[in-house]
């Protein structure tokens, strides 16, 4: 299991999203307070971002090392803003590789996606563009090859497929982010200069909502629609 957040809204600097607060990710890294499967998230961890330039590659820095190991990152995170961020922290599926490129964000050149959860790779399409062999990597792929804009759709076939599959997604472009729940926890913090969707609260501000689980957030333009992912299918 992993824990993962999610920032689209005014630019912010890297360390105010990831790092200052007081339950931040690298805080989750080593004691997650939500946290269903595993205790640690010491396999890796990840950062995408758009920069503020304007361009709309997204940018990544990686690491198979535990967040809170990083003294590089914890140095430069301060100067680096943006208006859309994907991070998160790993801990590894029992048998999957370490390795940085099994650390989400994953990306397409477009798309950033994280992966908080677990799935049945024998239930994944086949892809020769992932970028690791581990679950998290072939879902991407998988996503990412029938188009982000299905998410949900996407979501609920595979977890139709593995029924003990954990599903929750999040996905940024710079302009737009998705994110599912589909067995585990995800929160909200809707501001007036944006939009945080976290595993778990950063801090104790009381606008923090919960999403259902088997939804879908849509955020775009400062408006958030959550609807409930179709599970009749």
């Amino acid at each position: 299991m992993c824990r993962h957040l999610g920032w689209l809204g005014k630019p912010r600097s890297l360390a105010e999203l990831i790092l200052e607060p007081p339950h931040s990710l690298l805080v989750q890294s080593y004691a997650p307070l939500r946290q269903r499967h595993g205790l640690l998230n010491a396999d890796g961890w990840g950062a995408g971002f758009f920069d503020v330039s304007g361009s709309d590659k997204p940018r990544r820095w990686r690491s198979a090392a535990p967040l809170w190991g990083d003294a590089s990152f914890a140095s430069v995170a301060p100067a680096l803003s943006s208006h859309c961020v994907v991070a998160a922290v790993r801990s590894a599926t029992v048998g999957m590789p370490i390795e940085a490129s099994a650390t989400a964000p994953f990306t397409d050149g477009i798309w950033l996606l994280s992966h908080n959860g677990v799935v049945d790779t024998a239930v994944l399409p086949a892809s020769r563009g992932a970028e690791s062999v581990c679950d998290s990597a072939l879902l991407a792929a998988a996503i990412f090859e029938r188009g982000v804009d299905s998410l949900g759709e996407v979501i609920t076939e595979i977890g139709s497929g593995d029924p003990q599959a954990r599903l929750n997604i999040l996905a940024a472009n710079g302009s737009r982010m998705l994110a599912t729940t589909w067995g585990d926890t995800l929160s909200m913090l809707h501001g007036a200069d944006g939009v945080v969707l976290a595993s778990e609260p950063y801090d104790d501000d009381p606008r923090w909502v919960d999403i259902p689980d088997r939804h879908l957030v849509d955020t775009h333009d400062g408006e958030v629609r959550v609807t409930a992912l179709d599970v009749s299918r």
